[in-house]
């Protein structure tokens, strides 16, 4: 299903926006996952041929680690090449004094969004982001392979192992040798702290730093949530994985090489594109647990628009942030890139329904998402993910045990602590 703008709604986007008086040049930093890149064009084609603005795209690598590297430097350079920019959603603490305050401009429409994600990009009272769309991962199953085999989709960890060896091990004995059982994010990058998170969280063990900035990290459940992904590697997972970001488990999956993948919602509809391997032969479930009872735990995402205090064309930026972020522009990026809409009233839209049928029980698995400690951390969270992230990676690949990482990182992260976060 293809979605078409209007001018009406391309006007009722724009409202109560301030217009400058002349065509402005500006440009947006945008990452390249997945079709983000395409559909982006789209809209901005749509944006200019509205208001008579020109609009460039800045392409930024998938890596959300490698984009907020970027993204400080420019901004601590006063960069002026970049006027709006994508923001992952723990960035707001971090680059807070480096955007426009919006909230007077999204005054009119910030209702409309789902609260806790407003709050998620609002600092001192400052609104420096729109929310875009939301995320929360979820596990990917080859359901044609589950009822081949006779199996439900996991509740467990332990459980989803279990089942990916045995159908890895079959698959494989009657020809399909290239099978894996389970593909996740497993370089050290910020996607392997919202994995890790999401193994320590579901086993109960804490969520690194908790609300109140004690550092609870280093626990025997942390511990054992680790050793027990560390047993994944080689058997139901590829030795490769320690390399994985995002488009490569989704490379793995598409192909038909996985019986089960970790990954966000814009996976799916690619998924079911022309050109892949398992369209119509797969569904996705909440993330397992450590054991019967606990709660899923998957990890809060989502990407925001912010524009720069540098841009020397603020109008027509917040125009082009309020045009992106309304609601004929989220309903087209659900339909056509299954991006999950952060305006609550498109959960009952009856096209993304029919479009993307698994996106309203999607629902709740956001609205109980974990917040990765950016809040808690403030302008340290990057050090803190990184240095997790190296913990995390150190213990899957074998450079120490998982309790001797984590005791080293508690140490790490008590020392960047200080006196106060």
């Amino acid at each position: 299903m293809k979605f078409r703008f209007t001018a009406v709604a391309i006007a009722a986007a724009l409202i109560g926006v301030a217009q400058p008086s002349f065509a402005a040049s500006i440009s947006i930093s945008a990452s390249s996952t997945g079709k983000n890149l395409e559909l982006f064009r789209k809209q901005l084609d749509a944006f200019e041929k509205a208001t008579g603005n020109k609009v460039s795209i800045v392409t930024m690598p998938s890596s959300s680690t490698e984009q907020f590297s970027q993204y400080r430097l420019w901004l601590a350079a006063g960069n002026k090449d970049v006027d709006v920019y994508q923001t992952d959603v723990i960035w707001a603490p971090q680059l807070a004094d480096q955007f426009v305050d919006l909230k007077d401009a999204a005054k009119d429409v910030v209702g409309d969004f789902f609260p806790s994600i407003i709050a998620s990009q609002t600092v001192n009272g400052r609104l420096v982001a729109m929310p875009l769309y939301t995320d929360a991962p979820a596990l990917f199953y080859r359901k044609d392979l589950l009822d081949k085999y006779g199996k439900q989709p996991p509740k467990t960890w332990d459980e989803m192992a279990a089942t990916a060896k045995e159908i890895q091990e079959k698959e494989r004995g009657a020809g399909q040798k290239d099978l894996w059982g389970f593909v996740f994010q497993g370089n050290a990058y910020e996607g392997l702290t919202c994995n890790a998170l999401e193994w320590v969280k579901s086993s109960g063990g804490g969520q690194i730093i908790e609300a109140d900035g004690t550092i609870s990290i280093n626990n025997e459940k942390a511990a054992g949530a680790l050793d027990r992904a560390k047993g994944w590697i080689g058997t139901i997972s590829p030795p490769g994985v320690l390399a994985y970001q995002e488009e490569e488990s989704r490379g793995v999956w598409q192909t038909g090489n996985a019986v089960f993948m970790r990954n966000w919602p814009y996976a799916y509809a690619l998924g079911n594109g022309a050109d892949s391997a398992v369209k119509g032969k797969f569904d996705v479930a909440t993330l397992p647990v450590a054991k019967d009872g606990d709660t899923p735990s998957s990890t809060l995402g989502g990407w925001n628009l912010a524009v720069s205090k540098y841009s020397q064309n603020q109008d027509a930026a917040i125009a082009l942030v309020k045009f992106l972020t309304s609601q004929e522009s989220q309903k087209q990026r659900a339909i056509e890139l299954s991006n999950l809409p952060t305006l609550q009233a498109l959960y009952d839209d009856k096209d993304i329904a029919a479009a993307q049928p698994f996106m309203p029980n999607w629902k709740p698995i956001f609205q109980n998402a974990v917040p990765r400690p950016s809040a808690s951390a403030k302008v340290k969270y990057n050090e803190v993910s990184s240095k997790f992230w190296t913990a995390v990676h150190n213990s899957l690949s074998g450079n120490g045990t998982s309790a001797e990482n984590l005791e080293l990182l508690e140490a790490d992260l008590t020392s960047l602590k200080g006196d106060n976060w």
